[in-house]
């Protein structure tokens, strides 16, 4: 339905927030990570399918951050704490780094990135 009413306004952009949960493996997190794989999927066969009403179509993969979200974690602290001191940028994620991230996908400058999911994470995927 959201398609429709962006292909009347000429088009789009859609953003999905997914986390690296969904290309390895994290305790406690099965559920939450094989629906972020699936959405990430998803945002790949959209991207092609809704081009055409030129709507743009991405994700955002977002490494560990400390929201309310993860309060419901029993590993939480442990999670936190390895973010802190494995994270190569020297910092963990803050939720600025996603919204940063995410209105660049929603601006005109982005325009030819369609059906990605950017990682932003800090570069401790990279060390998996």
């Amino acid at each position: 339905e959201a398609a429709k009413l962006m292909e009347r306004n000429g088009g789009g952009k859609i953003v999905g927030i997914s986390s690296l949960g969904s290309i390895r493996y994290l305790e406690n997190y099965t559920a939450v990570g094989v629906s972020k794989a699936a959405l990430e999927a998803l945002t790949r066969y959209l991207a092609v399918e809704l081009s055409k009403m030129n709507i743009c179509v991405n994700a955002v993969s977002g490494g560990v951050i400390d929201t309310d979200a993860l309060k419901s974690f029993p590993n939480r602290e442990e999670m936190l704490a390895e973010a802190a001191l494995q994270t190569p940028a020297g910092r963990m994620v803050e939720v600025e780094d996603m919204v940063n991230t995410i209105m660049f996908l929603l601006s005109d400058e982005s325009s030819m990135i369609r059906g990605q999911t950017l990682i932003v994470d800090g570069g401790i995927s990279l060390l998996v």
